[in-house]
Order: C-alpha cells, then sequence, then structure tokens
C-alpha cells in the first residue's frame, strides 16, 4: 500500500467535503444559485453538517501515522453514497443536472483511493486479521523507557 498516497487522497476527499458542506452553512443562497432551488433549506444544512463532519474527520485522520480501515471505509462509503444519490435524483429530475459534476468528483475519489490502497489491503480476511492482531497488541515498553525508570 502507498500510505502517502492513501493519505493524499484523504486529504484532497477532507478539503472537498469541508469546503462543500461549509459553503452549505456559511451562504445557502449562493450555494441553491449554483445547485438550484431547493423548499427545505433545514435539509441542505443537516447534509452539509454531515458532510462536514466527516471532511473534517478524514483530514484529522491524515496527521495519524497508521491509517486505520474504518476511516477507508468512512471515505468510500460516503464517496460511493453521495455518487449514487446525486445520479438518482438527477436521472429522476429532483435535482440539478450539476451535482452530475460531484458524482463525478465522488467517483474519482473512490477509485483513488482504490487504487491507493491497492488489491492486498482490499482483501476481506487480510483486513479482518489485521483488525485481529491490532486488539491482542498490548502496549509496548521500549529498553530506554525501563533504564530511564530506574
Amino acid at each position: 500500500m502507498k500510505a502517502g498516497r492513501r493519505r493524499t487522497v484523504l486529504a484532497v476527499q477532507g478539503v472537498y467535503y469541508l469546503a462543500t458542506g461549509l459553503w452549505g452553512l456559511l451562504h445557502v443562497r449562493s450555494f441553491m444559485r449554483v445547485t438550484g432551488p431547493k423548499t427545505d433549506t433545514w435539509l441542505v444544512k443537516t447534509v452539509s453538517v454531515l458532510v462536514s463532519a466527516i471532511g473534517s474527520s478524514l483530514l484529522l485522520h491524515t496527521r495519524r501515522k497508521q491509517p486505520q480501515a474504518e476511516v477507508d471505509v468512512l471515505a468510500i462509503g460516503s464517496a460511493v453514497g453521495l455518487a449514487c444519490i446525486d445520479v438518482y435524483y438527477v436521472t429522476r429530475r429532483r435535482i440539478a443536472k450539476v451535482y452530475l459534476l460531484d458524482a463525478a468528483a465522488q467517483v474519482a475519489l473512490v477509485i483513488s483511493l482504490v487504487r491507493a490502497l491497492g488489491a492486498r489491503d482490499l482483501r476481506r480476511d487480510d483486513v479482518a486479521e489485521r483488525c485481529l492482531l491490532m486488539e491482542r497488541q498490548e502496549p509496548r515498553v521500549a529498553a530506554a523507557d525501563v533504564d530511564a525508570a530506574d
């Protein structure tokens, strides 16, 4: 796995989600000018809060030394879910076609993250095995720490 590439993709997704989420919260009028009129602004704000929270979580995660599989699930699941919603409602003419641009961005994020993860990291057995190993690990005490305590 290419940890640097994975971290970069998560950072890009985090910035994208945080920016689009905050836009819907801070200036709903311009948001609706671009994305089309909405009858329920509370729903725009609710989705904006959730997307902002996901983006913030992804950005914070990029600071970790050891990436967590749960964050990959959050990143991929969010992008797939948002892309599906975009396409579904555009095809039913419930939302503006501009949402297809967002769907394309979501698909690009999924493809980039899957490539960054690599085939080995996507095997279910491998992920489950790593999770079990992480649960069983006990904190390690370095020899230098023992010497310093004496």
